[in-house]
């Protein structure tokens, strides 16, 4: 039983490892777009409530430039392979 939760864990930290079948700059990119999507939902939800969602503009900007920067660099190493 606790060699199997040590092989679990070993499978979620290949990940941080050089050679593994991952993307992290489209995992980075995905949760970063999820949580952007999550915002408009809630400052949607808000402004139909009547009220202001306070979030800086600085904040949702940055979170646009990781989507455009992970997904613009995972792709041009998708399509300029070495």
């Amino acid at each position: 039983m606790i060699s199997l939760g040590k092989n679990k864990q070993t499978k979620e930290m290949e990940i941080f490892k050089d050679n593994n079948e991952w993307n992290e700059k489209s995992v980075v990119g995905f949760i970063a777009f999820t949580i952007m999507c999550v915002i408009m939902i809630v400052d949607l939800i808000t402004g139909w409530l009547g009220r202001d969602l306070m979030i800086n503009e600085f904040v949702y900007d940055s979170f646009v430039l990781v989507v455009l920067g992970c997904f613009g660099i995972s792709g041009l190493e998708k399509f300029a392979k070495k």
